[in-house]
């Protein structure tokens, strides 16, 4: 059945794959992000190429989301069948090094806008008792590697509130899923930004080499014979959007899981546990 699907952040990467991935496949997506008539306007021409409605959105922006989706609603008679969150912003390096003002525009897109595309098509969702949100984590949400905590600890953020509006929103109709994908060759890792306070860094000796390391090693794997495929990500995301409501999974990692898969093996009946034992167990499954 052909689903109305809204994507933030489709720039580049995952959101603008997924984009074209779930047009090519029928449905009417609207593509979104910030600037389309300055520097992404080539990109909005791409999409709408391809039959795709790109819509102005900046996730960091209160009213700027208000206005996109009032935009699309008005399209579509009122209804939004999917929300892909999945506009994201990543900071690496020595921790100190980054400021405050730094981890808070990380937080700004990853968490808070996050929050604010949700509220944004909830009474839509509620009204016609059915939707399915998806967040895109990260393995990064359930490990954690040195030097990229800080927009771990964003992707942690993303997982609880993934898993409260899951139980928050499961009587209502809608279905809501957390994709975590691994380490992918997507501007993320390549455009990805650097600390402010690069003066604290010689304070760390040798150990402020480390995270160069770390960049260098992870683009030679992206441009090795076997590098990861970062379309599988938007495949993961026309499985989801196309599996009946009901039978979809909590959880999807994608890619090389890095002990992700076996934190979420291990935490799933911890969590359905503490569920019952506050008598809430009668959320932990969709009423479709």
């Amino acid at each position: 059945m052909k689903k109305t699907i809204l994507i933030t952040g489709t720039s580049n990467g995952f959101g603008k794959d997924a984009a074209l991935t779930l047009a090519a496949a029928g449905h009417r997506v609207f593509a979104t992000m910030r600037d389309i008539a300055g520097r992404h306007a080539q990109v909005a021409q791409e999409l709408r190429a391809q039959g795709i409605e790109v819509v102005e959105l900046d996730v960091k922006q209160d009213a700027s989301v208000e206005a996109a989706f009032q935009s699309v609603l008005a399209k579509t008679g009122g209804t939004l069948d999917v929300l892909i969150n999945n506009a994201g912003l990543m900071i690496q390096g020595i921790s100190e090094t980054i400021t405050t003002e730094q981890t808070r525009e990380m937080f700004d897109v990853n968490v808070f806008g996050l929050q604010r595309t949700t509220r944004a098509v909830l009474p839509a969702m509620r009204q016609a008792r059915a939707g399915l949100i998806v967040n895109i984590g990260s393995i990064l949400g359930r490990v954690t590697i040195p030097f990229v905590g800080l927009y771990g600890a964003t992707k942690h953020a993303v997982e609880a509130m993934t898993e409260s509006y899951r139980y928050e929103l499961s009587q209502l109709g809608v279905d809501v899923v957390l994709v975590q994908p691994s380490a992918y060759p997507t501007n993320l890792y390549s455009t990805h930004l650097h600390p402010a306070d690069s003066a604290r860094e010689p304070a760390y000796g040798d150990v402020a080499n480390v995270p160069k390391a770390f960049v260098a090693f992870l683009g030679s794997v992206f441009s090795g014979t076997d590098a990861p495929n970062p379309h599988d990500v938007a495949q993961a995301l026309l499985k989801l959007v196309e599996t009946p409501a009901g039978q979809r999974p909590d959880r999807v990692v994608v890619g090389n899981p890095f002990g992700a898969s076996d934190v979420n093996t291990v935490v799933k009946p911890i969590q359905a546990q503490l569920i019952d034992g506050i008598g809430m167990s009668g959320l932990a499954s969709l009423k479709a």
